[in-house]
């Protein structure tokens, strides 16, 4: 009965978010819960658990339990609970040497869908990153993205011709510790023929979502054109039904 109860509640919550009940996308405290649906809180604190497992919400230490933007956009991606996304963590570069190509570098005003994705106000800004990765010389990445800057306030143009992650985790003690992506692929354009040496009729894998921080905190909307050569992402799929 008890398992039944908290499923109903998950349900239900799910049907809440996509009805818009939730102002600025963040849930009631758990006591505020557990009074409306009139159970226990440990019930309740099961029931986020596994909407957080699930990436359906996420938990910011010290401000609440939001809704994950990605969530409203897709709800198919969110089945699982993903890991800790570095690219070349899932590109075979046993023995060939990894080298970063800095595009473009700039400060802008996040746009609409990146306050969504990133869970920012208005008015907030973030860097564009754009980066072409090298495997051995081999340009097989073309990644575009976007990093609140007070997150990462001292992020220059030369620490993101290294792995920003490292030094996320180095100089801000911040850890990435998860995503959730959409893959896909696609016509290659010219800008990927050029830079990626496809030819007209080559495709592109896509790779796009949302980088997380430890306590939760979106850290990078990110999108990467992958030769399709070396599209070889591996993940973890959670299958446990709770």
């Amino acid at each position: 009965m008890a398992d039944l109860i908290y499923r109903k509640i998950i349900n239900d919550i799910k049907n809440r978010i996509f009805d818009n009940e939730f102002q600025n996308n963040k849930l009631p405290d758990e006591r505020s819960l557990s009074e409306s649906y009139q159970v226990s809180r440990s019930t309740i604190k099961r029931a986020l658990n596994i909407l957080a497992q699930q990436g359906v919400v996420f938990k910011k230490r010290g401000s609440g339990t939001f809704v994950n933007p990605l969530y409203l956009k897709n709800q198919s991606l969110f089945q699982y609970e993903g890991n800790n996304l570095g690219v070349t963590d899932n590109i075979s570069t046993a023995g060939q040497e990894s080298t970063i190509k800095l595009l473009d570098y700039q400060v802008t005003p996040a746009s609409a869908e990146i306050q969504q994705n990133l869970f920012l106000n208005e008015n907030e800004f973030v860097y564009q990153i754009k980066r072409l990765r090298l495997i051995d010389g081999k340009p097989i990445i073309i990644e575009t993205g976007y990093i609140p800057i007070k997150l990462a306030p001292e992020l220059s143009p030369d620490t993101v011709r290294e792995s920003i992650f490292n030094y996320i985790d180095d100089k801000e003690h911040k850890r990435v510790s998860k995503s959730f992506m959409s893959i896909m692929t696609e016509p290659s354009t010219k800008e990927d023929q050029e830079l990626l040496n496809l030819s007209t009729n080559e495709p592109v894998g896509i790779m796009s979502g949302t980088f997380f921080l430890d306590d939760g905190t979106p850290f990078e909307f990110s999108t990467m054109r992958v030769h399709y050569q070396y599209l070889n992402y591996n993940t973890f799929i959670n299958l446990n039904a709770d």
